[in-house]
């Protein structure tokens, strides 16, 4: 087994357990933007840490940025923002499961933004995937018990935030993809903890200006919400590390494809923490996207 498939799934245990975490502090009365900050707040200064102490310790000191780093970065950090921030909101509209199942339609659009960005192929078995991919998702958009015509309960908020984070997603794993490969110089950790380093530090950044001028008292909620903040930090730090290197190794689609046992653990996670039930119609659209999952990472 290549080892950036162990890589992924570390990422994707650990990338759930953060969203579950961030479900929890959306209802202590922080808001989707404040639970966003968490994730950066506390896990910046600890990836600051292990890139310096890396970069130390392994005798590669201070990289060398060429200036197509940026680009790459502050597109990947960006969209992260936004794409979480999506995936946060999406939580009250919709249970756990099928929230991260609406996330995860960035494995449909990840090989298409490769293919714009990094110049990625794509075959035609992996586009018949995608549109298997797609009929799930519109399953899943239109909400239990509905009533009304058909395109106002499936085009729909809930929709318009799930796919919104599935295309925010794919454009920044093939940004920090980018930023990592544009390192040419240190091995792939190295690359890795450094282009994650920068990004997590610009976040941090970005979130603080934001919440100081838009939502006041809220990083203050934050800090004091640190019991459960605190472990947003360190999964996001676990999962960003594993993330990063996978990309740093790996084509941002097919890591995208593997991710996708993501949905697996929220299924289990919504059930045994949350105690959701899914319905038969969202049973449904969770099985022709685990379809699509399969035929992608059998493709890829």
């Amino acid at each position: 087994m290549e080892i950036w498939i162990p890589i992924t799934i570390g990422a994707a245990i650990a990338q759930t357990l953060r969203f579950m975490l961030q479900k929890r502090l959306k209802g202590m009365a922080l808001s989707t933007a404040g639970a966003t900050f968490a994730r950066f707040i506390y896990s910046s200064p600890l990836v600051a840490v292990i890139a310096i102490t890396y970069a130390t310790s392994s005798g590669q000191g201070l990289p060398d940025l060429p200036a197509a780093f940026w680009p790459y970065a502050f597109a990947g950090g960006t969209s992260q923002i936004l794409a979480t921030m999506c995936v946060v909101a999406l939580f009250s509209h919709r249970n756990f499961a099928v929230g991260i199942t609406f996330k995860k339609t960035e494995v449909l659009l990840s090989a298409f933004f490769g293919f714009l960005i990094l110049g990625d192929t794509f075959t035609t078995l992996t586009i018949v995937a995608m549109l298997i991919g797609l009929a799930g998702v519109l399953l899943l958009s239109d909400p239990p018990g509905g009533v009304g015509p058909w395109h106002k309960r499936v085009f729909n908020r809930a929709t318009a935030l799930g796919l919104g984070a599935g295309v925010l997603f794919g454009i920044s794993g093939n940004g920090y993809r980018g930023a990592s490969l544009s390192l040419g110089d240190g091995d792939v950790f190295y690359r890795a903890i450094v282009t994650l380093a920068i990004v997590t530090a610009f976040q941090t950044l970005a979130m603080a200006l934001w919440l100081v001028w838009r939502e006041r008292g809220e990083i203050m909620r934050v800090l004091c919400a640190w019991r459960v903040a605190g472990l947003v930090g360190i999964t996001s730090m676990i999962g960003s590390i594993c993330w990063f290197t996978a990309f740093t190794l790996q084509n941002a689609a097919y890591v995208n494809a593997v991710g996708q046992i993501e949905l697996l653990f929220s299924l289990i996670i919504g059930a045994f923490v949350f105690g959701e039930k899914i319905g038969k119609r969202e049973w449904q659209g969770l099985l022709l996207l685990t379809c699509s999952i399969v035929m992608l990472v059998l493709l890829l």
